[in-house]
């Protein structure tokens, strides 16, 4: 019983062959194709809308040079945005569970965010790996700690996000395995359950 838990973050296969790669391209496949209007219908208009506001929300804060990453940005919010909240429905799977996506996906954006500042502002990013104001002493010990802590952050940040995902989608598994198993036994107890995992649930759209 304990290890069906945890077969819902297994990749799933057909004959033998894991099928991860069609899990990453079904939410592309929900998107429309363009066709010879701008606009075809309404479900065209709303998704136009919402990568034009993430888009806008995503490159305000950043100069005119830095524009030209919003191509790639906001193609990567639009698929794990998809593939966290499809990933919630019953008999899916969400590859973002899985550590060697997030990894995939954090370590080349933070090397290239890395690089690109190094190249473009190289005193500013050196700055940071040495508070204003350090005692002369506690230079090098600082300058060592900063370094560990910028070149283990992808690691760090992608066992973080893989860990909440998976915690949330074997609470959500426990809870209504359990509302189900007390229905008939008592009822009410099994009523507050699922009052639980409504709001359980409400959270988990939230992180995804």
């Amino acid at each position: 019983m304990n290890l069906s838990f945890f077969d819902q973050f297994s990749s799933p296969c057909l004959l033998g062959i894991p099928l991860i790669l069609l899990s990453m391209l079904f939410p592309a496949l929900l998107l429309p194709s363009p066709g010879s209007r701008w606009i075809t219908n309404r479900l065209a208009t709303l998704q136009s809308w919402c990568i034009d506001l993430i888009t806008k929300q995503l490159m305000t804060p950043l100069n005119k040079s830095g524009h030209k990453w919003a191509l790639i940005l906001t193609s990567l919010m639009i698929l794990l945005l998809s593939i966290n909240l499809l990933g919630l429905l019953p008999y899916t799977f969400t590859p973002t569970t899985q550590l060697s996506m997030s990894m995939a996906l954090a370590f080349p954006l933070w090397l290239a965010t890395l690089l690109t500042g190094l190249r473009n502002q190289p005193s500013a990013s050196l700055g940071h790996l040495l508070p204003e104001g350090t005692p002369t002493p506690l230079i090098p010990a600082l300058v060592l700690i900063e370094t560990i802590s910028l070149l283990i952050r992808p690691l760090a940040l992608g066992v973080r996000l893989t860990a909440n995902l998976t915690a949330g989608h074997l609470l959500i598994q426990l809870i209504s395995t359990a509302s189900a198993a007390l229905l008939s036994i008592m009822p009410t107890i099994s009523i507050l359950t699922t009052i639980i995992l409504l709001l359980l649930t409400i959270l988990e759209v939230a992180v995804a």
